[in-house]
C-alpha cells in the first residue's frame, strides 16, 4: 500500500470528542507498529481535525465577517448536504486547509461543554433539570458517543417536549456513523423483566432514569479521561460489555437485538430521524469496509459484528432511498467479513423467524434487482463486474446459510461413503506427462462457508424460508453463463461467479452451468485420447461408441458398458455415440435420447425384476431380493449419470429418496411418506397411538415383508426380536428400525452399486455443489408440466412457414386438442423424449419447416435438431389424420 492509501485508509473520518493534541497531522502517516500508543493519539488527533473542518462546512464559526471561502459563516458560501461536506473535510485535512477559531458566540457553548463533563455525577443529574432550554438541550447530549435503550427514549422525550428533533437526529448520526460507537450501543446485560419491558415501550420514564442517566454520565467522562478510549472501544479491552460476551454462546453477540427493534420501531416513523439513519450509514460503510480490509478488527473485537446486526434491524432498508448509495456500500463492507465472522453472523440470524429472515432476504433481492433493471449488462458489461450486485450476493449467502440452519435440519442420517475409491483413468500418466492433472481430483468442490458452519444444504429438510425465494430471475437473465462458468472454474480473486452461490440460480441456469461443464470434459477427454494415440501408435475412439441392436439393447449396451467401466472408467465421460444395427440414423443427440428411453422401458420392467413397482405411487424401488448381481445395477447407475453427462430426460420414476440417497442422506421415517405411505400412515398412528401399545396391539420387533413372487419373509430388527414387544417407550425406537431397515439395510447392497455406477460419470461434475434432490430430479425426469402454449410462443418456422401460415394456425389447433397420451407422443416423435426439458417446453427450441406441397407422405422429423417437416396438407383433417399416424406408429430412424 502506497502512502496515499495508508492515508486515506487509516483516516477514515471517525467520531472522537475529545484529542490529545492538535499536532500535525502530517506524523500520522508514520508506521504504527513502531509506536502504538502515540500512532493511537495521533490518529485521535486526526479525526479530531477532521471533526473540526466538518461543522466548520456544516455550522461555521459563529463570525459574520468570516473571511475563510471554506467556512459556512462566511458570504458567498454554498451550503453542501452532511455527506458532501464528509467528503470535503477530508481534502481539507489533506491539504491541511486554515481552520478559523470559534467566534465568542461560540465560545459559549464549547465553555459549558467542558464545564459540563468535568462536573460530578451530581452535575449531571442537575444539568438534567436544565433540559428544557432548547440551547442547553443540543449541548447536553455531545458527550453521547454511544446509545442505549433508555438513553434514546429519553432524548426523544426531551425533543417532543420541545418540538425540535435536531437533538436526537445529531446523535444518531453522529452514533450511527461511527464503527465505534456502534460497537458500544446497545448493549445486553441482562434480560428484561415484562415490567421492564412494559416501561421501556411507554414514554414516560421510570423512577430510576435519572440514576440510570448518572451512570451514563460517569461513564462517559471514564472515556474521555482515557487518551485511548476509542480505540480501547474498538478492540474491547477492559469493557464490561467485553466480559459479558465471554459468557455469552458462540451464536450470541452481546447486542440486544429487541431493544434494537423496539428502537427503530419508534423512531422510524419520523421522517427527518429516517434521513439520519439514512446519511449515518454512507458515512459509516466505507470506514467499516477499511476496517476489515485493512485492520483485521474482527479478530481483535468479535462484537464488532454487532454493527451489522444494528444496521440490518432497519425495516426501511430496501425502500429507494437507500438502493441508490447507502446499501451498495454497506454490503460492499458486509462482504469484506471473514470467513469466522460470518459464520458467526448466520448462526446468529438463524434464531431469527422466518419473517425476519424474509424481510432480510427481500432487501438484498431488491438491491441485486435495481441494480440489473437499472444497467444494462451483456457479453462486454459483465453483471459478475458490478460492485453492488457481487457484494449483495455474498451478504444474501450468510442469510441464505442462516435459513438453512434455522430449518429442519437432519444431520445425522448420512451414507457411508464407498469403500474402494472409483478406479483412476489408465490416461493420468499420460496426462502427468502432458503436464495435465484431472480436474477436481479430489472431488467437487465445497463451500467454505457450509464448512465452516459444519452443515450441507442437504441436511436441511425444511427451511425457514423456501430456496426458490433466493432466486432471481433478473439476473438468471442477464447472466452471461459461458463467461460465469470460466470464472468458477479459474477461481480467480478479481473474478465473480455467480455458480458460488448457485442458491440465487434457477435450474435452467445452473443446468447450462452443467452443460458447459461436461461439454469441456467431454472435448478434453477426446483430445487427450488423440494424444494418447499419437504416443502409443494404436488408433483410439475418441467418443464413447455404442452399437446396439433393438431387439437385444440391453444385453449389448450393459455388455459394452461393463467393459468400459471395469478397463478404463474415464471413457464414460467422453460424448455418447449411439449407433442402432441396421439403421440410418446418425446420432447428434436424437439417437442417443430414443437410446436412453429403450434403455430405461426395458430396466424398469416389472418382469426382469430388478425393481418393485408400487400401483398406489407409480413409483419404483429397488427389489431387496432381486437375483440379479451388484454389476448390473451399477451399469443403471451409470445410465443414470450418462443421461445427465449427456444431457438427456429419462422416464423414471423415484421416490425423493432415492435422490437424497444419491446426494449423501440416509432413508428416514420422514421419507417413507412419499416411498410407501401406507407403511408410513400405520408407523404414524403407531406413535400417535394414547392406549398401550404391547396390550393392545402385540406387535414386536420381528417385521415381515413379501418378496417379488409373494412369498413372506421375516426380519429381526433386533436380535431376538420376535421376544421384544414393543411398547410406548420403545416405539420410537422401533418406527426409527423398521424405517431404516425398509430403506437402508434392505437395499444396502443393490444401492450401493447404483450410487457407484452413477458417482462414475458424476464424480468430477459439480452436480453436487450445484443442484439439491430435488433438482437432481428434475434433471434426469424432466418437468411433468407439458405446456404446449409455451411451446407454440417459442417455435420457430422455415422453409416458407411463418406463424400466420394457414397450415401452422390449424397445426396448433390440432395439437392442443391431443390428449395428454397424444401429446407425449408428439414430444417423443420430435424431440426423441416425452418430457419436457428443465424449464419447460418454452425451453425447448423446436422448428416447424415445409416439405413440400400437399401428399400423402406422414410428417417426418430430425430429433437431433427438434425439426419437424411438415408437407403442406390441403385441410385439416388431413392434417390430423396423417399427424397421428406418424406420432403413434413412427420407430426407428431411417424407415419409411
Amino acid at each position: 500500500m502506497n502512502s496515499d492509501e495508508k492515508e486515506d485508509c487509516e483516516c477514515a473520518p471517525r467520531q472522537a470528542e475529545n484529542s490529545p493534541a492538535e499536532g500535525t497531522h502530517r506524523e500520522y502517516e508514520e508506521p504504527e507498529i513502531e509506536n502504538p500508543e502515540a500512532s493511537r493519539m495521533k490518529r485521535a488527533a486526526a479525526k479530531h481535525l477532521i471533526e473540526r473542518y466538518y461543522h466548520q462546512l456544516t455550522e461555521g464559526c459563529g463570525n459574520e465577517s468570516c473571511s475563510n471561502s471554506w467556512c459556512a459563516s462566511s458570504v458567498g458560501f454554498n451550503r453542501m448536504d452532511n455527506n458532501a461536506a464528509a467528503v470535503k473535510a477530508l481534502e481539507l485535512y489533506k491539504v491541511n486547509a486554515k481552520l478559523c477559531d470559534t467566534h465568542p458566540s461560540k465560545k459559549v457553548t464549547a465553555s459549558a461543554h467542558l464545564e459540563s463533563s468535568a462536573h460530578s455525577n451530581s452535575a449531571c443529574s442537575n444539568s438534567q433539570l436544565n433540559h428544557k432550554v432548547s440551547h442547553s438541550v443540543r449541548d447536553n447530549f455531545k458527550d453521547v458517543n454511544y446509545l442505549t435503550e433508555e438513553k434514546v427514549y429519553e432524548i426523544l422525550d426531551i425533543c417532543g417536549e420541545q418540538e425540535d428533533y435536531s437533538p436526537l437526529i445529531r446523535v444518531i448520526g453522529r452514533v450511527f456513523s461511527s464503527a465505534e460507537g456502534l460497537v458500544q450501543s446497545f448493549r445486553r446485560s441482562k434480560p428484561h423483566t415484562k415490567e421492564e419491558l412494559k416501561s421501556l415501550q411507554g414514554k414516560d420514564e421510570d423512577k430510576d432514569e435519572d440514576e440510570k442517566e448518572a451512570a451514563a454520565c460517569s461513564a462517559t467522562a471514564m472515556e474521555e479521561d482515557s487518551p485511548a478510549s476509542s480505540s480501547s472501544a474498538r478492540l474491547g479491552e477492559g469493557s464490561s460489555g467485553e466480559n459479558e460476551v465471554q459468557r455469552l454462546s458462540p451464536d450470541e453477540l452481546s447486542v440486544d437485538i429487541d431493544a434494537v427493534r423496539r428502537v427503530y420501531e419508534r423512531l422510524l416513523s419520523n421522517e427527518k430521524i429516517e434521513a439520519a439513519f439514512l446519511n449515518a450509514l454512507v458515512y459509516l460503510s466505507p470506514n467499516v469496509e477499511c476496517d476489515l480490509t485493512y485492520h483485521n478488527v474482527y479478530s481483535r473485537d468479535q462484537n464488532y459484528l454487532n454493527l451489522f446486526v444494528i444496521v440490518m434491524e432497519n425495516s426501511n432498508l430496501h425502500s429507494p432511498e437507500y438502493l441508490e448509495i447507502a446499501l451498495p456500500q454497506f454490503c460492499k463492507a458486509m462482504s469484506k467479513l471473514p470467513l469466522p465472522a460470518q459464520a458467526k453472523l448466520a448462526g446468529l440470524w438463524s434464531h431469527y423467524s422466518a419473517e425476519q429472515i424474509r424481510r432480510m432476504v427481500e432487501t438484498f433481492q431488491q438491491l441485486i434487482t435495481y441494480k440489473v433493471i437499472s444497467n444494462e449488462f451483456n457479453s462486454r458489461n459483465l453483471v459478475n463486474d458490478d460492485n453492488a450486485v457481487v457484494a449483495s450476493t455474498k451478504c444474501l449467502k450468510i442469510v441464505y446459510y442462516a435459513n438453512v440452519l434455522g430449518g429442519d435440519l437432519d444431520m445425522e442420517h448420512n451414507e457411508d461413503e464407498d469403500e474402494e475409491p472409483i478406479p483412476e483413468s489408465s490416461e493420468l500418466t499420460l496426462q502427468e506427462l502432458l503436464g495435465e492433472e484431472r480436474r477436481n481430483k479430489k472431488g467437487p468442490r465445497v463451500d467454505p462457508l457450509e464448512t465452516e458452519l459444519g452443515i450441507r444444504t442437504n441436511d436441511c429438510r425444511k427451511p425457514l424460508i423456501s430456496f426458490e425465494e433466493f432466486v432471481n430471475e433478473p439476473l438468471n437473465e442477464v447472466l452471461e453463463m459461458d463467461k460465469d462458468y470460466t470464472f468458477f472454474k479459474v477461481e480467480t480473486e478479481n473474478k465473480f461467479s455467480f455458480m458460488t452461490c448457485p442458491f440465487i440460480l434457477n435450474a435452467v441456469t445452473k443446468n447450462l452451468g452443467l452443460y458447459y461443464d461436461n461439454r469441456i470434459r467431454m472435448y478434453s477427454e477426446r483430445r487427450i485420447t488423440v494424444l494418447y494415440s499419437l504416443v502409443q501408435g494404436q488408433q483410439l475412439n475418441p467418443y464413447l461408441r455404442l452399437k446396439v441392436r433393438r431387439d437385444h439393447i440391453i444385453d449389448d449396451a450393459l455388455v459394452r458398458l461393463e467393459m468400459i467401466a471395469m478397463e478404463n472408467p474415464a471413457d464414460l465421460k467422453k460424448q455418447l455415440y449411439v449407433e442402432f444395427e441396421g439403421e440410418q440414423g446418425v446420432d447428434e443427440g436424437g439417437v442417443s435420447k430414443e437410446f436412453f428411453q429403450l434403455v430405461v422401458e426395458e430396466i424398469f420392467n416389472p418382469d426382469i425384476g430388478m425393481f418393485r413397482y408400487d400401483e398406489h405411487t407409480k413409483m419404483f424401488w429397488f427389489n431387496p431380493s432381486s437375483y440379479e448381481n451388484e454389476g448390473q445395477y451399477t451399469l443403471i447407475g451409470i445410465v443414470l449419470g450418462l443421461a445427465i453427462y449427456n444431457n438427456c430426460i429419462l422416464d423414471v420414476h423415484f421416490p425423493m429418496v432415492v435422490y437424497r440417497k444419491l446426494m449423501g442422506k440416509k432413508g428416514t421415517f420422514r421419507d417413507l411418506a412419499v416411498a410407501n405411505p401406507v407403511l408410513y400412515q400405520s408407523l404414524k398412528e403407531l406413535m400417535e397411538y394414547e392406549g398401550s401399545v404391547e396390550e393392545d396391539m402385540m406387535i414386536t420387533f420381528q417385521i415381515s415383508h413379501t418378496d417379488l413372487f409373494g412369498n413372506p419373509l421375516m426380519h429381526d430388527l433386533r436380535e431376538n426380536g420376535d421376544k421384544i414387544p414393543v411398547t410406548n417407550e420403545n416405539r420410537k425406537e422401533f418406527v426409527a428400525q423398521y424405517a431404516e431397515y425398509m430403506l437402508n439395510k434392505s437395499v444396502e447392497k443393490q444401492f450401493k452399486a447404483f450410487r457407484r455406477g452413477f458417482h462414475m460419470v458424476t464424480n468430477e461434475s459439480p452436480l453436487k455443489y450445484l443442484f439439491r434432490p430435488e433438482e437432481i430430479e428434475l434433471l434426469i425426469c424432466g418437468s411433468r408440466n407439458l405446456d404446449f402454449l409455451a411451446l407454440e410462443e417459442t417455435t420457430e418456422y422455415d422453409g416458407g412457414y411463418n406463424r400466420d401460415s394457414r397450415i401452422i394456425k390449424e397445426f396448433w389447433e390440432t395439437v392442443h386438442s391431443f390428449g395428454e397420451e397424444q401429446k407425449r407422443f408428439f414430444l417423443q416423435f420430435t424431440t426423441g423424449t416425452d418430457r419436457a426439458p428443465v424449464g419447460g417446453l418454452g425451453k425447448l427450441k423446436m422448428i416447424i419447416a415445409k416439405n413440400g406441397p400437399d401428399t400423402d407422405r406422414l410428417p417426418t422429423s430430425h430429433t437431433c435438431f427438434n425439426v419437424l417437416l411438415l408437407p403442406e396438407y390441403s385441410c385439416r383433417e388431413k392434417l390430423k389424420e396423417r399427424l397421428l399416424k406418424a406420432i403413434t406408429y413412427a420407430k426407428g430412424f431411417g424407415m419409411l
